[in-house]
């Protein structure tokens, strides 16, 4: 009779895990000898388990199946909260196995005790303890269907000791998978829908992740009701591409007419997606369509909510909704929208080779211009983020992963990690902010360990950008933003990663070039501007005010040099009245 861990392995292999992500030890170890003795998965070592669960949660977004990690008692799981909070907002499916202390230790206060079943709530669908050989395999095959089918994280905790007991039931068969759901909405919802379209005159749609193979629907609806199609982050590799109704994004991040879009039309449609900014929302003549009920309303006022999967909503409104042949609105937002594009999102993308600090956004867009057709990028929180919104082109084929929801730092090279060992065969980049590389750095060791093909592009301004421009437009002088500047390139060079550091605009993109083309991990550190900072699509009074007074007291603490540079560096952002 197998052990309970090898028993548990055996359940990962029918469910068709390839690799558990995690860090040896003591408690774990049953579970990792087994992997050593099982054929068809395989262990992978990170530096930090918090990159282990990034690692996994970023290979269940690119697969759309299962991905494992795990952690040893105590501390050892206690990392992996952080990645699991973020794969659970993500909505990937991720099984995290919780190794414990001793099972009669339990209680007592011992060695690296916590309780990791009540501890993982929060950032689960399923937390339970497998306490004895005979729960098995049911609670292993009940996490897994819990995170397949509810499209999130499940944890399940094993005590060592448990671990190494004898199996008391045999394994058998018995792993359930799912495809995601579609939902059509009530008849009633559909033609209460139909009718808020067909009386609106100036419509527009602003989509989500939930447009997610819905594409081609949006379009088509679009077309039918001549409406600007914006979109969220997270809607943006949906959406964005072979998009002629396109106005850009609203948020924190945004750029173009999508906000002017939103406010001006008497008709908004939220399709799929639960934008968390309600200040960016105008509160009024809002419809939103969603497969989740528990997002309908909770960010906005509604005139109706809809039910549903977006796609068949779609497929089942247009034959009720009447054509528009009147494009005015439509004309009029993609020519605003098209003004906004020139002023801010090209503003740092000509003339820019003799333009040192080196600013970030050239480095984006050549970055944009040199990748794969179907690269997958990983975002840091921060303002890689806005340069990955605003200069990353999606075609259809390409993923943008990031910490788009619980919005934690440091995790675009862990998500590298999990998303390249998913597709070994494309090509995966690293746009990594300075503080968030340091933060995990140690994971570059991993990168070397298992020899994956990952290129980092270290945006290395010395300076928590984002962080700096929430404390001005809070009227608040930057303080503890900016530190020492470090060679990136020299740390990877010395863990035997091909590395180079840029500081001239003119060796960019051969740099770029030479890096994506070579067949093991490269590192690209690209010194770049600290006072490139990105202001929002619409920029409140108190904002303006905030940022006034911040400059005023910067000034009068000897900061005017510094002020004068940032004003330089972000006049053309500034939006013309």
């Amino acid at each position: 009779m197998p052990t309970v861990a090898e028993q548990f392995i055996e359940v990962l292999v029918q469910a068709g895990v390839k690799r558990i992500y995690g860090i040896v030890g003591d408690s774990l170890n049953p579970v990792v000898d087994a992997v050593r003795r099982t054929e068809g998965i395989e262990w992978v070592h990170t530096r930090h388990e918090e990159a282990a669960a990034f690692a996994a949660g970023a290979e269940a977004q690119v697969t759309g199946r299962l991905a494992v990690c795990a952690g040893s008692c105590g501390p050892g799981n206690l990392h992996l909260i952080n990645g699991l909070y973020d794969a659970h907002r993500s909505g990937a499916p991720v099984l995290a196995l919780a190794s414990h202390i001793p099972s009669a230790q339990i209680g007592t206060g011992f060695f690296q005790e916590t309780h990791p079943e009540e501890l993982f709530n929060e950032c689960s669908h399923f937390c339970e303890m497998l306490s004895q050989p005979d729960q098995m395999p049911r609670l292993l095959r009940s996490a897994i269907q819990t995170a397949v089918g509810r499209r999130g994280v499940s944890v399940l905790v094993l005590p060592g000791d448990v671990a190494e007991e004898s199996a008391a039931k045999p394994t058998g068969q018995g792993v359930v998978d799912c495809d995601p759901p579609t939902l059509l909405p009530s008849a009633e919802q559909v033609a209460a829908l139909a009718d808020k379209i067909n009386r609106a005159e100036r419509p527009m749609m602003f989509c989500g992740a939930g447009s997610r193979g819905a594409h081609a629907d949006v379009m088509e609806l679009a077309e039918k009701i001549k409406a600007p199609v914006g979109h969220a982050l997270r809607g943006k590799e949906w959406i964005q591409y072979d998009n002629p109704y396109d106005v850009g994004m609203s948020g924190l991040l945004g750029y173009g007419a999508c906000h002017e879009a939103m406010h001006k039309a008497d008709l908004v449609l939220l399709m799929g997606t639960d934008f968390p900014y309600d200040n960016f929302l105008p509160q009024a003549n809002t419809v939103q369509v969603d497969i989740e009920p528990t997002h309908l309303g909770r960010r906005t006022v509604l005139d109706l909510a809809v039910h549903g999967d977006v796609a068949e909503t779609i497929r089942a409104v247009l034959p009720k909704v009447s054509a528009k042949s009147d494009r005015s609105y439509l004309d009029r937002m993609l020519r605003a929208h098209a003004g906004q594009l020139e002023k801010v999102v090209d503003a740092y993308t000509r003339n820019v080779e003799s333009q040192v600090p080196i600013h970030p956004e050239y480095v984006a867009d050549v970055l944009d211009d040199l990748a794969a057709d179907d690269a997958v990028f990983t975002v840091d929180t921060g303002m890689c983020n806005v340069w990955a919104a605003r200069y990353i082109t999606p075609n259809g084929r390409r993923r943008v992963l990031g910490s788009f929801v619980h919005g934690s730092m440091a995790n675009a090279l862990p998500q590298a990690i999990g998303a390249q060992l998913a597709a070994p065969d494309r090509q995966v980049v690293s746009m990594s902010g300075d503080g968030g590389l340091a933060m995990l750095l140690g994971d570059l060791l991993s990168l070397r360990t298992h020899r994956l093909p990952v290129k980092t592009v270290v945006f290395n301004n010395s300076s928590l950008g984002m962080v700096k421009l929430e404390m001005l437009v809070d009227g608040m002088p930057d303080f503890g933003t900016d530190h020492e500047s470090v060679d990136f390139a020299a740390i990877a060079r010395a863990a035997g990663i091909n590395s180079v550091r840029v500081e001239k605009p003119g060796e960019v993109r051969d740099a770029l070039a030479d890096a994506l083309s070579r067949p093991g991990p490269a590192l690209v550190d690209v010194v770049t501007d600290p006072n490139a900072l990105s202001l929002p699509p619409h920029i409140t009074g108190e904002q303006v005010k905030g940022f006034a007074l911040a400059v005023s007291r910067t000034v009068l603490s000897g900061g005017v040099g510094k002020m004068v540079q940032l004003a330089r560096s972000n006049l053309r952002n500034v939006p013309r009245p």
